[in-house]
């Protein structure tokens, strides 16, 4: 009889589920995110549910993951066989925007930093960090070496592809920092055979663009966006003046810009004045000077997609809130003219021109681009102290980046569109 109760025991438990909300009663969303993580690095199995409570997760239950959960701080709810089965059937009713996806192996993920990076300097890295998801640093001789093959996802850190030093000259180039940066990119480019910081940062570019093509997934923000895709566009051309490349730029630059070449946008304008801390005419507003802005009004709107016949947009915007908090950076946001027809806009701020959240697909990868620096940092400047994410465990805009990292975990869907 004892037997028997505990195989019934055990036949229950294994139907049993670990329910991870991700509405208003999350006490740490996320955190949460990485746990759904540990479950997969564990070889276990994560049903992301879509539209479902703000996003959940739901995994099966073991007192393992649930200790996992009270550790980290991540409200979790155990639901028995019955209960499960009524949430699976609620989310896959044809007439509810909800959707299962069904996550299955832990992504392995690469992020381009230089040497001398700080977390604190980038947002994603603060986010895997304080989520706990594992990271594998790389920069130039990694990924021209073709390391990336390595890794499923790939996150470009605040850099600029163009060779002009993030364009801090005016403000900066008398500065420790900015002297000793200019000093290490250049050894650097020499050490790897270029002549020129902005030949290798090309060459680059464009080994991160047959990543993606070759089925690789690429995150960045701020200005690693779109100084990504000028560097494509002017690849056989001189962009940089003499401060930064020792001889003077092409002063017919920009007719002679190749916008077949770029991931994201076209049609767009060259700044090149090194005395402003502009690229280009995609970010909006612009840089130089800075936008007088009143951050208690400043919010951006997340799209709704259908779940079951945009399973990946849908992905991508999951959230606890439909409007966010907005946030500045050196590129706030993509000017929506200057987008291309192909790119998918996920965020926008209403009324205005901007596009903060956008998704494309090259070959067999795909790019997600999001404007601004940090989601709880409204206008980060140099020198500032670093976001300390236990006091925004909760943050709307952290959630959009690491929607990303468990994007690549998702099995493959026969597309319905």
């Amino acid at each position: 009889m004892v037997l028997l109760v505990i195989a019934l025991s055990v036949a229950v438990l294994a139907q049993s589920k670990l329910l991870i909300p991700m509405d208003l009663k999350q006490t740490d969303h996320l955190k949460s995110y990485g746990v759904a993580f540990w479950v997969l690095q564990h070889n276990g199995e994560v049903d992301w549910l879509l539209n479902y409570r703000g996003g959940s997760f739901m995994t099966d239950y073991s007192d393992v993951v649930a200790r996992e959960c009270r550790v980290r701080g991540v409200l979790f709810e155990a639901l028995g066989a019955g209960e499960a089965s009524s949430i699976f059937a609620e989310v896959q009713r044809d007439n509810n925007n909800m959707d299962v996806v069904r996550l299955e192996k832990a992504p392995k993920i690469a992020v381009y930093v230089p040497p001398n990076f700080k977390p604190w300097d980038d947002a994603v890295t603060l986010a895997l960090e304080y989520a706990e998801v594992p990271y594998t640093k790389v920069w130039d001789e990694e990924v021209l070496s073709g390391k990336l093959a390595e890794y499923d996802w790939l996150h470009l850190h605040h850099e600029d592809f163009t060779g002009q030093y993030g364009k801090f000259y005016a403000n900066y180039r008398y500065a420790q920092w900015y002297i000793e940066q200019q000093l290490l990119y250049e050894k650097e480019a020499r050490r790897l055979g270029f002549k020129k910081v902005s030949d290798a940062k090309k060459a680059v570019v464009r080994t991160i663009k047959d990543y993606i093509a070759g089925g690789g997934f690429m995150f960045a923000m701020c200005s690693a966006t779109d100084s990504y895709d000028i560097a494509l566009a002017a690849e056989n051309l001189d962009i940089c003046d003499v401060m930064f490349d020792g001889d003077p730029p092409d002063t017919d630059a920009q007719k002679k810009l190749d916008f077949s070449k770029t991931l994201a946008f076209e049609n767009f304008k060259l700044d090149m004045n090194p005395m402003r801390y502009e690229y280009s005419d995609i970010d909006v507003p612009p840089s130089d000077p800075p936008p007088a802005r009143d951050p208690n009004t400043d919010y951006f709107t997340l799209f709704e997609f259908s779940a079951k016949y945009d399973p990946v947009p849908t992905m991508l915007t999951q959230n606890h809130v439909s409007i966010v908090k907005g946030f500045m950076g050196q590129t706030t946001a993509f000017r929506k003219s200057l987008v291309k027809r192909t790119v998918v806009i996920l965020a926008q701020r209403e009324g205005t021109e901007e596009a903060r959240y956008i998704h494309g697909n090259f070959g067999r990868g795909t790019f997600t681009w999001y404007g601004g620096h940090d989601p709880e940092d409204y206008q980060h400047a140099v020198g500032d102290p670093p976001t300390d994410l236990t006091l925004h465990k909760n943050s709307p805009g952290y959630r959009l980046i690491l929607n990303n990292v468990l994007f690549p975990a998702a099995k493959k869907k026969q597309q319905k569109t």
